[in-house]
C-alpha cells in the first residue's frame, strides 16, 4: 500500500494536470465560438455558388471544361483535412478510419493532406503523400484554400489524378461531429440545380468564359467550407475531450484524498495501538 506522502503527490500532480486541462478547455471553446460562427457564415455562400453552378452548367450543355471532365478512373487523389494536434479525443483516429477503408491496398492513390496527425500516420504506413499543408488547421485562411484549389486544379487537368475526393470532418456540435467523403472533381454532380436549372441565362462574353471565373471559385469556395467545418469540429472535439479529462481528474483527486484519508487513520490507529500496547508492557 504506498504510503500518506505518495498519496499526498500523487493528488498535488494530478491537480497540476487538471489546471492544465481546464486551461486548455477554455481555449478551446474561446476559438471554437469564432470558428464556428466562421463556418456558419460561409455556409450561404458555399449553398449559393453551388446553386449558380448547377444553374450555369445546366443552360450550356454544350460548353465545356477541364474540370468538367470525365475520363476512365486510373488514379485517385484523395483531399484529407486533419489536425495539427492531439488532445483531441478520437477526431484523428475517426478521419483515419474514414479513410482507411478506401485506400488500403490501392497502388493507385495519391494524397494531398492537411494536419500533421494525418500525415504522420500514412507516411510511416508507406503511402504516396504527394503534398502536404501544416500549421493552420485551426486557423484556415481563404488564401490557404485557393492554394490548395490551385494545386488540385492543376493536378486533375494535367491528368495527375482522374479522380479527386475530399476528406474531412463535418461540425454539427462540439460534441457532434462527423467524418465524410464527397467527390471534388470532376465537377458532374452540382447539388439543388433542379429549379434554378430552368433560369434562363444570356452569356457575355461567352458561356466558356464565365466557366473559367466560376468553376475555380466554386471549387475554392468548397475546400473553404471544408477547412472551416474541420477547424471548429477539431476544437469542439478538444473542448470536450479536455472537459472529460477536467472531470476525471476531480473523480480521481476525491478518490486518493479518501484513499489519503484511509491510510492516514490506519496510521494513527496503529500508532495508537502501540502506545496502548508499550504503556500495558510498563505495567
Amino acid at each position: 500500500m504506498p504510503s500518506a506522502r505518495d498519496i499526498r503527490r500523487r493528488i498535488k500532480s494530478v491537480k497540476n494536470i487538471q489546471q492544465i486541462t481546464k486551461a486548455m478547455k477554455m481555449v478551446a471553446a474561446a476559438r471554437l465560438r469564432r470558428a464556428q460562427e466562421r463556418a456558419a457564415a460561409s455556409k450561404p455562400y458555399t449553398q449559393k455558388i453551388r446553386e449558380v453552378l448547377a444553374s450555369v452548367a445546366a443552360s450550356t450543355r454544350d460548353a465545356s471544361h477541364p474540370l468538367l471532365a470525365v475520363r476512365e478512373v486510373n488514379r485517385i487523389g484523395y483531399l484529407i483535412l486533419s489536425a495539427d494536434k492531439g488532445l483531441a479525443g478520437a477526431y484523428s483516429a475517426n478521419l483515419i478510419r474514414e479513410v482507411l477503408p478506401q485506400v488500403r491496398g490501392k497502388d493507385n492513390i495519391g494524397m494531398v493532406i492537411v494536419g500533421r496527425k494525418a500525415r504522420d500516420y500514412f507516411k510511416r504506413r508507406g503511402y504516396t503523400i504527394d503534398s502536404e499543408y501544416i500549421g493552420f488547421s485551426e486557423k484556415p485562411t481563404y488564401d490557404h484554400a485557393v492554394k490548395i484549389a490551385k494545386e488540385l486544379s492543376s493536378a486533375f487537368i494535367s491528368g495527375k489524378y482522374d479522380e479527386i475526393r475530399l476528406v474531412y470532418t463535418q461540425f454539427f456540435s462540439p460534441i457532434n461531429q462527423k467524418p465524410t467523403t464527397v467527390r471534388l472533381l470532376p465537377l458532374t454532380d452540382t447539388p439543388d440545380g433542379g429549379e434554378a436549372a430552368q433560369t434562363e441565362y444570356i452569356f457575355e462574353p461567352s458561356a466558356a468564359e464565365v466557366l473559367d471565373l466560376l468553376l475555380p471559385k466554386y471549387l475554392e469556395t468548397v475546400i473553404y467550407s471544408a477547412l472551416l467545418q474541420a477547424a471548429a469540429s477539431e476544437l469542439g472535439a478538444r473542448m470536450t475531450a479536455m472537459s472529460s479529462a477536467t472531470d476525471n481528474a476531480q473523480e480521481l483527486i476525491q478518490k486518493l484524498i479518501l484513499n489519503y484519508n484511509k491510510v492516514r487513520q490506519a496510521t494513527i490507529t496503529r500508532e495508537i495501538t502501540e502506545i496502548v500496547g508499550g504503556a500495558e508492557a510498563l505495567k
